[in-house]
């Protein structure tokens, strides 16, 4: 048994919703749903609730393993919202979304006032892209309600010198901090938050190293789909940024990602499955 497969197997399963996620078993897949007008990567669908839903199901169908909803741009220069304007944004879709997807549904926020209705509307995972710094009370809503809980590194804000301690100590705090109020274990995702504060050499250095965050005993969700670092490295707009996204997506399996959070699910669901039989020796 490759060591990698060993670490994945070790990491035993998540439920979430409805759905158990296995991990080791297999590469599980994100689909990306944004509902702001001011994307980076150009899908954003803003208040239009039926292309929104038009496409949470062609995602599902396409492979998506779970819907990661959100509502507030996560660019370097965007503007932040006012949780009343997430909210208009996320629950109506969230709502409709719970009754006609078998999919679990995570809410993609860092203010515990929309996690929280989120989940009420049907939401079964918080994803915090700001690792729990921004809202203390974020982290008792996960525990409250018992649902799996996604820690980002957020380097925005902070300086530092080398950036894989730097992400290992972040996540590492986070997962303390979660443990210590109250969420469980089995409960706890890392993803070390490609872009978010880190320069493009900082970047590619966490994919090549990706491994190292295995010591952290939870699974992790790497997300690069249609990121500045690949239009930096091949000079390229998000949307021709398909062949780059399926490089890191497979380097990143390699390195130890459990799941991939993309836009382009098809491809990236292929691209994981023909990664996964060379890795984990799986493909069906």
């Amino acid at each position: 048994m490759l060591e990698s497969e060993a670490m994945n197997k070790s990491l035993g399963f998540t439920r979430c919703g409805d759905k158990e996620f296995r991990w080791g078993e297999r590469t599980f897949i994100m689909g990306v749903l944004n509902l702001t007008p001011d994307s980076f990567s150009g899908d954003g669908l803003g208040s239009d609730i039926d292309a929104a839903l038009a496409q949470a199901r062609r995602l599902v169908a396409e492979g998506a393993d779970i819907l990661d909803v959100g509502g507030e741009s996560t660019r370097p220069d965007s503007a932040s919202i006012s949780a009343d304007e997430e909210l208009k944004r996320v629950i109506p879709m969230i709502e409709r979304l719970s009754g006609e997807v078998m999919v679990p549904i995570s809410i993609d926020t860092y203010k515990s006032e929309v996690a929280r209705r989120a989940l009420e509307a049907g939401a079964v995972m918080i994803n915090d892209v700001w690792g729990l710094r921004r809202d203390p009370k974020l982290v008792e809503l996960a525990a409250e309600w018992r649902v799996p809980l996604v820690i980002v590194a957020n380097q925005r804000e902070i300086t530092y010198d080398e950036i894989i301690p730097e992400v290992i100590s972040f996540l590492s705090k986070g997962i303390n901090l979660a443990l210590d109020v109250g969420v469980a274990w089995e409960n706890i995702i890392i993803d070390p938050g490609i872009g978010f504060g880190k320069t493009l050499e900082g970047n590619l250095e966490i994919i090549r190293r990706l491994g190292e965050l295995k010591a952290l005993g939870r699974p992790i969700l790497l997300g690069t789909s249609r990121k500045s670092m690949i239009g930096l490295v091949l000079n390229l707009p998000p949307e021709q940024r398909l062949e780059g996204t399926a490089a890191t997506v497979a380097l990143g399996i390699a390195g130890g990602a459990d799941m991939v959070r993309v836009h382009d699910v098809l491809q990236m669901a292929r691209v994981s499955r023909m990664t996964d039989a060379i890795i984990r020796g799986r493909w069906t």
